[in-house]
């Protein structure tokens, strides 16, 4: 959506708005990137990603928190997240302060493999940064394939700061499935989630046919699959939505 011109996001938004679609946030790439590249051209697909949320009337955008150095010696393991810990909370302050400024906020992503993969050093980047523009989403599948349990354990540890829920779940052997298919523990979640108050988004990526490291991709046919299921979901507990 960022390489998108201004006449484009424009004409988009006159289409949604034909429809009463509202847009929830942009689901940006920004971050997610090894730690070593550029930080300035980081920076200017940020200012984009901001200048298209404003067009589309969004508060969010979502981040990530960074890939571990590229330029390593060829055979080498990867280095211990703590040496690059500092860099990784460095740009994500100076995005967070541009967020401010601009009166969004940002969303991070627990994606695999980035610094704030793992729960723990989700809450690290959290508790760092400290600031109402840089919020929390909850990604069930992505902690599984950390090897972390989303709930309760995920949930409880990110909840002060949760603003965002991705729907997608993943069976024990890695297959990315309907949410309550797999071992996220849904309705459970989704019961703590509407006992404790949640009125943010759901936002569907279920990546059912393909997922990568860069994107994922569901298709029309799967992506209802999952539609309905989060609403039967929904429905057996008696949560209305809109």
């Amino acid at each position: 959506m960022l390489a998108l011109s201004d006449e484009q996001i424009a004409s988009a938004r006159q289409m949604l708005e034909a429809h009463s679609i509202g847009v929830a946030a942009i689901c940006s790439p920004i971050g997610k990137v090894p730690i070593d590249s550029s930080f300035d051209e980081n920076l200017q697909h940020f200012e984009r990603a901001i200048t298209v949320a404003r067009m589309l009337g969004t508060r969010y955008i979502r981040i990530f928190s960074f890939y571990p150095p590229l330029n390593r010696e060829a055979g080498t393991a990867a280095p211990d997240p703590g040496t690059y810990r500092d860099e990784v909370l460095r740009r994500l302050h100076e995005m967070t302060a541009r967020a401010r400024a601009a009166g969004l906020i940002l969303l991070h992503e627990n994606e695999k493999d980035i610094y704030g993969d793992t729960i723990a050093h989700n809450v690290d980047l959290l508790q760092n940064v400290n600031d109402e523009h840089f919020r929390a989403v909850l990604d069930p599948a992505n902690y599984l394939q950390c090897e972390q349990t989303p709930y309760p354990n995920a949930y409880e540890a990110v909840r002060p700061w949760l603003s965002y829920v991705h729907v997608k779940d993943v069976r024990p052997d890695g297959a990315l499935v309907v949410a309550g298919d797999g071992a996220a523990h849904w309705p459970d979640l989704l019961q703590r989630l509407r006992s404790d108050g949640y009125d943010g988004f759901f936002a569907l990526e279920p990546h059912l046919m393909a997922a990568g490291r860069y994107q994922g991709f569901s298709g029309p046919d799967l992506f209802r699959s999952a539609s309905q299921a989060l609403q039967r979901l929904l429905r057996e507990m008696e949560w209305e939505y809109v």
